[in-house]
């Protein structure tokens, strides 16, 4: 596949994975620049985490190409809108460009499999480790409906709401496949027990 040009939005902590919807709120003059540019195009940003802090931070490799697929403009100029995941891409470059936004050449990946499922006993060991975790955090969760979720739904959903932090929910966006997405979730949610048994800092 060719490279494509990208712009981008890095911010920390917020995960769009392929077939997933992301609410947004955009405010600042940068950003609704980049969302006038996207409509105007093909409605597509690529979104993305930054390493660190700073006007021009350092992004890390892997973001997700999204798709404009609601936007609500308020009369102030702001933006609500719903990103859709399309596919994840990795940076190849930075672009030197004039808009207010930043723009990468990207290696698009091919989108996943719709129809990718787990095997029982992952299913059965995610929804056993989920509920632990809400019942440590005192979480409130209508298990009847998690149990009609389809497996990506379940798993790239956890994988967006969870308070990990950037780095981990990096580490999820890396994942190749949903089983192996589903383990890191897993991984994570024991980590954090651990750091709430022993009185540490939490993860977000």
């Amino acid at each position: 596949m060719p490279l494509a040009r990208v712009s981008i939005f890095p911010l920390s902590g917020a995960l769009l994975l392929p077939g997933m919807d992301l609410p947004l709120h955009i405010f600042e003059p940068r950003y609704r620049a980049l969302i006038h540019d996207a409509m105007a195009r093909d409605r597509r940003i690529g979104m993305i985490q930054p390493r660190g802090d700073g006007p021009v931070p350092p992004l890390f490799d892997m973001g997700c190409l999204g798709h404009v697929s609601h936007i609500e403009a308020l009369d102030d100029g702001r933006f609500n809108i719903i990103l859709t995941g399309l596919a994840r891409f990795r940076v190849v470059r930075e672009l030197a460009v004039t808009t207010q936004f930043r723009q990468i050449e990207a290696d698009v990946m091919q989108a996943p499999q719709e129809d990718e499922v787990l095997h029982a006993v992952e299913r059965a060991a995610l929804e056993m480790e989920s509920r632990r975790f809400a019942d440590a955090l005192g979480y409130v969760v209508d298990w009847t409906a998690v149990s009609r979720l389809d497996d990506m739904a379940l798993v790239n959903g956890i994988a967006q709401i969870a308070p990990f932090d950037a780095a981990a929910k990096q580490t999820l966006l890396e994942a190749d496949t949903l089983g192996e997405r589903s383990e890191r979730i897993i991984q994570l949610m024991q980590i954090f027990g651990r750091i709430e048994r022993d009185g540490g800092a939490t993860m977000q």
